[in-house]
């Protein structure tokens, strides 16, 4: 069985880690360097770190913090937001990032995931979905860009698909409607992607308390569970996420 993995997010504006719900009320949690050492510490098997502001301000992804937390941070290490070009790409592979997660871009342009996934690795290339329930088709989810706030006219299963026939080697899938609530994954969400596609799925946007990381796995299907306020705000630390999972039958890396 391959082992499940633990992942914080760092939501970067302004140079400072913040939290919201549903993407709206912004809280401050924090120094991105310091928060990414002490995670890379405590046991998380890999960390997140989006620029939030960087495609709705039309600008690039603040390097040179990126570089800062790569010196702190000895996980594989995942940088996104504002990223429209390969060469953009290349700057964030060589600024520290292990992979770099697109979202808005790859909308607007699907042919960016297969010039990067073949230039860099599929490994390399992370597809972010900010999803966002239909109001008009049952079961249904619309895919979302700008940070969440415009949407569109793509479904979120469908777009899935495409993309992994494109290259992404892996989906940052984000329900908008759980996140920050801290009432659990929408894991209706996470199964419908995780059934049709063979790449991982990190599920993101919910998580309240460690039952909500088992459901994510088990009911959802996901290979990955992205958390940022459960851990940021001290309600649980990365060992006893890994113990809770661990006493019930998923494997993790201790």
């Amino acid at each position: 069985m391959l082992t499940k993995r633990i992942i914080p997010c760092l939501d970067v504006k302004d140079g400072r880690v913040v939290k919201g719900v549903k993407f709206l009320n912004l809280r401050d949690a924090g120094d991105p360097v310091e928060l990414g050492a002490r995670y890379s510490d405590s046991g998380a098997d890999e960390l997140v770190f989006l620029d939030i502001t960087a495609t709705i301000s039309f600008r690039k992804t603040m390097v040179e913090l990126v570089e800062k937390v790569a010196e702190k941070v000895f996980i594989p290490f995942t940088v996104g937001g504002g990223v429209q070009t390969v060469e953009q790409i290349d700057l964030l592979l060589r600024s520290g990032a292990e992979k770099v997660s697109i979202n808005t871009a790859a909308v607007k342009n699907p042919n960016l995931i297969a010039e990067a996934a073949q230039r860099f690795g599929n490994q390399c290339i992370v597809l972010a979905i900010d999803a966002r329930r239909s109001k008009n088709q049952s079961g249904k989810w619309q895919v979302c860009v700008k940070a969440g706030t415009e949407p569109t006219d793509l479904d979120v299963v469908e777009w899935a698909v495409k993309t992994e026939k494109l290259g992404a080697g892996e989906i940052l899938l984000t329900s908008m409607d759980t996140d920050g609530t801290k009432t659990g994954y929408d894991n209706q969400l996470n199964k419908a992607v995780t059934d049709a596609v063979n790449i991982p799925v990190i599920a993101s946007g919910g998580a309240g308390k460690l039952e909500h990381l088992y459901d994510a796995i088990v009911e959802g299907g996901a290979d990955a569970v992205l958390m940022a306020s459960i851990t940021h705000f001290g309600n649980y630390t990365i060992n006893q996420m890994k113990e809770y999972l661990k006493s019930h039958g998923i494997a993790v890396n201790l």
